[in-house]
Order: C-alpha cells, then structure tokens, then sequence
C-alpha cells in the first residue's frame, strides 16, 4: 500500500515538473504584419483609458461621502474587476505585439487564466447584484437603506467573489489534468479556456462539457435575477405618472441593459457558438472587446454619466487648477 501511494506521488511529482517545463506561444495577430504598430497603439490607448476610468472611479466614490452608498459600493467593485481583468489580460497583449518571443510559460498561462476567468465570473454577478439593488431602490425607495443594509451588501459581494473563484478553480483543474505534447501553438493573445483546450492532446470532451455546463448555470442565473429585477422596475416605472420621470427611469434601464446585453451576449459567443470550426480571427475580435473594450466602457456608462459624479470630477480640476495658479 504504501509502495503503491510513494509510486503515485512520484508519478504526480513527475508530470508536473513536466508541466511546469511547457511552454506555449501565443501567436496574437501576427497574420497582420503590417498592422502591429497601429494595434499596439490601439490597445495602449485603450488600456490607459480603462485603468484611469476604472481607477478614478474608485477614488472618486472613496473621496465624495455623498457616494458611500449601496449603488456606488457595487460600482466601485465593478471598476476594480474591471481594471483586473484587463490588466491580466492587456499588458501580455502588447508584449506579444512588439516581441518576437511570444512563449508564454506553462504557469504563467494558467495564472493569467485563473485571473482573467475569476474576473469574468465575478462581473457576471456582480452585474446581477446591481440589478437587485436597482430593484429595490425603485421598487421599494422607503425600505432601502434598510434591505440593502452594510452587512447584505458586504455578504452579496463577498459571496460574487468566492462563487467565482470556486468556478474558476474547477475550470484551471481541468486545464491542469489535460496532457499537453504537441507543438503548443495557440491561435490567440491570450490563455482564453477553448484555445488552450485546442492544443492539448487530450481527451477534452469532459472539460468543454464541464465549461458549457458552468457558463450555462451562471449566465442563466443572473440573467434571471437581472430580468426578473428589471421586469419589476419597468412595471413600477410606468405607474409613475410624471412624463420627465418616466423618460428619464426609461433611459437608465436602457443604458443597463445595453451595457448587459453585449456583455453576456459576447459569452454566449465565446462559450456557447464559437467552436474549434470557428474562424480565430471570430474569437480573437471577441475576446478583445469583452476584456479591453467593455472594461473600458464601463465606466462611461455606468457611472462618468451619472450628475453626482460629474460634479465631484469637476471639483477635483477645480481644485488642481486652483492649486496650480498659485
């Protein structure tokens, strides 16, 4: 017995050391020679763009008290997923444009996939939190501060961020399982689950199912709990009697549920329509919108248009200005 334990744990010892010793390359978009410099600058820009809109959104609710509220609390969590999920992403990116080495280490990769992945599950839910919260600000305006107390905003956000990373352990535990022993050339910018699936020499049937059944599960529930709130909010809304009010709940929904729409709909494509028959250049275009475009936006939409932020955004160059003229 414990011959046969020793052997196993050799055996284990042994495969990963040979893990830890693969390397993969990541090719990018270098089937456009001759657009490399003009998508390093692209992605630069909208990089830079996204961690000073993210960033600055969290500082600018830590430093305005009228922003200590429920609705910022969830916003502030939603820029720093954002700000993580293109950082693990993004700079990897623009390294592979402008080298010519383009490995990436075994380790590395499933290290970027873990966090990126994390990111991805924490925003879906977090999307789905800050409906609820919608719900009730609008549907119970009285009762708010009561139902959306410090602790069950705590909690909703503590268990978005343990949900994910639950998720994300199982999915970098098959990716860790696969055996990987042919040419490791992945036709893509980063370790995204199906591009690393594609170049294992493993069965990967039980992995992609595992990953459909999850994305499945989690895109189903919160969309539930988004619709179901914004179905409330909409029948609640159309009973106000103000014109100028209606029209005004109206446009909010409407700029959420924009924002939600490409969000899970670019999901659904990655996970649920893309395929290995699928063009790369389909996934690659894909990819890059939901993990440097949307984090980018996601300021924007949710919060620079918000009065409340704008006024303290104006404040704050006033002050600077201020500062500097004397």
């Amino acid at each position: 017995m414990n011959l046969l334990t020793s052997s196993n744990r050799s055996q284990r010892w042994d495969e990963g050391k040979q893990k830890a010793g693969i390397t993969f390359v990541l090719l990018g978009f270098s089937e456009y020679p001759n657009l490399q410099v003009l998508l390093f600058l692209v992605f630069l820009t909208i990089y830079i763009v996204s961690v000073l809109g993210n960033l600055g959104m969290i500082l600018i609710i830590r430093m305005n008290s009228k922003l200590h509220t429920p609705m910022y609390f969830f916003l502030s969590h939603l820029s720093f997923t954002d700000f993580c999920y293109s950082s693990a992403l993004t700079p990897k990116l623009l390294e592979i444009i402008i080298v010519e080495d383009k490995t990436v280490p075994f380790k590395e990769c499933m290290t970027q996939f873990f966090f990126g992945c994390t990111c991805v599950i924490t925003e879906i839910f977090m999307l789905a939190v800050m409906a609820y919260d919608r719900f009730v600000a609008v549907c119970n305006p009285l009762l708010y501060t009561v139902v959306m107390s410090p602790k069950l905003c705590a909690l909703l956000v503590a268990g978005t961020y343990m949900w994910s990373g639950l998720c994300t352990s199982i999915l970098t535990y098959c990716l860790l399982q696969l055996s990987y022993c042919g040419s490791n050339i992945i036709d893509h910018f980063c370790c995204e689950y199906s591009a690393v699936l594609s170049v294992s020499c493993s069965d990967t049937s039980l992995s992609q199912l595992i990953c459909f059944v999850m994305t499945i599960f989690n895109e189903t529930c919160s969309l539930l709990i988004i619709l179901v709130s914004y179905v409330f909010i909409v029948i609640t809304v159309i009973k106000i009697p103000s014109k100028s009010g209606l029209r005004k709940a109206f446009s909010t929904c409407a700029s959420h549920l924009t924002t939600i729409s490409i969000f899970h709909g670019v999901i659904l494509l990655l996970y649920c329509v893309f395929n290995s028959r699928s063009p790369s250049i389909l996934g690659k275009v894909a990819t890059v919108f939901f993990s440097i475009v949307i984090p980018m936006l996601n300021p924007l939409i949710y919060s620079l248009r918000n009065t409340e932020v704008k006024e303290t955004i104006r404040k704050l160059i006033c002050i600077k200005v201020n500062s500097h003229s004397k």
